[in-house]
């Protein structure tokens, strides 16, 4: 399983985009480094960037990106809206597939100590990577941002995790970095109907987790109540994992809420709209939208559209296509600019787009390619396509139901069902090229040389590894199809009535599809030599045969029933 790590360094540069440039070419010069966003901001003079790869690559492509910022990059002479301490301020890094935080740490701290002993800048490690409770903070380790740090560096408390810890022409001009791991963290902007800083840091201590120090009398201008160690009690705001300050940027013309989600599975974006919408009315603003800097999770994207639907009182068993286009439209992230989910949703980025798939073919390029000479795909994947448009049919009819008038009292009930049907239709059409794949991988076994007793050897057990495998994939097709046939039935029972043939149709694709990839376990079949295993899987698939059989005919008892009336 390859392993993959995200790298998000915020370099203090924003307005001048030929250093940018020369920066993010540091950072693609490494191979195997896939860059996926460059986020410039001119009122910050700030620009996120963010590229993925393996461990090892991602590490040595954030070394390079540093020490480049760090040539390019004066922070005696930097200004701008973002609290920052040196030329790369933050360079976190995120576990994104098959590391552990534990691996990540590790590598974070490989980073720091290069960058302290190689380059000459201080690095603090912070979030999971830090070597203190105190330093797990950015805030803390950043307080008082560059100006703040010549004096703050040359004390104990606060004295550098690697790197120098005086100031000379080297730390002054780069300034310092701070380098952690951590977990996904989404960067988000909300807009506001006013230009006043003041009451969009009002919005914002409402929301944040640290709140608001807490005072006597007037909560602005009132003496500071501290505990009994002398340190100021703080009134916590109401989202959880919620960084956020108020901001006026000169480009747009508005205030914002800044937003940092450190953790979405407990603030998710929706919660966080929803709540500064709440908190904003409350002081006689209003929320206009809102802005993602860098990228957002496919899997966050979905949940707010699916909140808001909920909200509708709608079903949310639709296509991600659709769910992904009510969230933008409901958080209003096409306020400022326009929002492509292709650039911004991380899986939608990072996919293989060389690779040809089947299910990106037009209805006719995916007939004409099984038309032609090719053995694939064949009645395999084809089995696996006729399977998702019956688990689409049922699908439908719960959508329709949960639309129908007069029933909105049943909305969920049928949200639910399509949810289901959603499920069976997507995983089955991720089937139509798994099948194939299947077939190739075989193709590609038999052809492997047997020159040699030993590849002789490697080509059996090879042929034998890829057999098995197709064996399991059509395997996998009639599991799915005959589930999805529990969707067609409660739709043929309950659903719209106007719709019941639809349900019909469905619970004929989901019996053709476990019949079809019947045949394709059994032909596969007879080139295994496992005993055991076939004798294992020929049951299950004879079970689902005669089960699917069984169920399609007491669907269409009550299809046909209610048709005739």
């Amino acid at each position: 399983m390859k392993k993959i790590i995200e790298c998000v360094p915020n370099f203090s540069e924003g307005r001048d985009m030929g250093i940018i440039k020369e920066i993010t070419n540091a950072i693609e010069s490494v191979a195997g480094i896939s860059l996926l966003d460059v986020d410039p901001g001119k009122a910050t003079n700030r620009t996120v960037v963010t590229f993925v790869g393996a461990p090892d690559d991602v590490v040595e492509a954030a070394f390079r990106g540093i020490k480049r910022a760090a040539e390019l990059i004066d922070m005696r002479k930097h200004h701008g809206e973002h609290p920052r301490f040196g030329a790369t301020d933050v360079c976190p890094l995120v576990p994104v597939a098959n590391v552990s935080m534990t691996e990540a740490v590790e590598y974070a701290r490989k980073l720091g100590k290069r960058v302290g002993e190689e380059l000459g800048i201080p690095v603090y490690s912070y979030e999971f990577a830090a070597f203190s409770e105190e330093r797990r903070s950015l805030a803390n380790c950043r307080s008082g941002e560059y100006e703040a740090l010549k004096e703050r560096i040359a004390g104990k408390r606060w004295k550098p995790d690697f790197g120098p810890d005086e100031w000379n022409e080297r730390v002054a001009g780069s300034g310092a970095t701070a380098i952690g791991a951590r977990n996904f963290l989404v960067a988000y902007n909300i807009n506001l109907n006013t230009t006043s800083t003041r009451r969009a840091n009002a919005i914002a201590f409402d929301i944040r987790e640290a709140g608001r120090v807490k005072r006597e009398g007037d909560p602005i201008t009132g003496k500071i109540v501290n505990d009994e160690n002398g340190e100021p009690l703080r009134i916590p705001g109401s989202l959880k994992k919620t960084r956020a300050i108020g901001w006026y940027i000169e480009e747009y013309g508005v205030a914002q809420i800044s937003i940092n989600l450190t953790d979405i599975t407990v603030t998710p974006v929706h919660v966080a709209f929803d709540e500064t919408c709440k908190k904003a009315t409350e002081r006689g603003i209003r929320v206009t939208g809102s802005e993602l800097v860098g990228l957002i999770p496919l899997q966050a994207m979905l949940d707010a559209g699916k909140y808001f639907l909920r909200k509708q009182q709608r079903s949310t068993g639709i296509a991600d296509e659709e769910i992904i286009k009510i969230a933008i439209k409901s958080l209003g992230l096409d306020e400022l600019a326009p929002f492509d989910p292709k650039k911004k949703i991380i899986e939608y980025v990072i996919e293989d787009k060389s690779a040809k798939k089947l299910v990106d073919m037009t209805l006719t390029q995916f007939k004409d390619e099984t038309a032609s000479e090719s053995p694939a795909p064949g009645g395999g994947s084809i089995s696996a396509f006729v399977g998702a448009l019956g688990g689409a049919l049922g699908a439908m009819v719960a959508n329709l139901s949960a639309h129908k008038r007069g029933w909105d009292e049943r909305w969920e009930e049928f949200s639910d069902w399509a949810e289901k049907g959603k499920y069976y239709h997507t995983a089955l059409l991720n089937c139509v090229d798994e099948d194939t794949e299947a077939f190739n991988k075989i193709m590609a076994a038999f052809g492997l040389p047997k020159a040699s007793e030993q590849e002789k050897t490697e080509r059996k057990q090879a042929i034998q590894l890829a057999t098995k495998n197709a064996i399991e994939v059509p395997l996998k097709v009639m599991q799915l199809a005959y589930d999805s046939l529990e969707v067609m039935q409660a739709m043929a029972e309950v659903g719209n009535p106007n719709s019941v043939s639809d349900a019909g149709v469905g619970a004929l694709c989901a019996r053709t599809a476990v019949e079809g990839a019947y045949l394709n376990v059994k032909i596969n079949a007879n080139g295994f030599n496992d005993a055991e295993f076939l004798e294992k899987a020929m049951a299950k698939a004879a079970n689902l045969l005669k089960a699917a059989k069984e169920k399609e005919v007491a669907i269409l008892e009550i299809v046909n029933r209610k048709i005739e009336g």
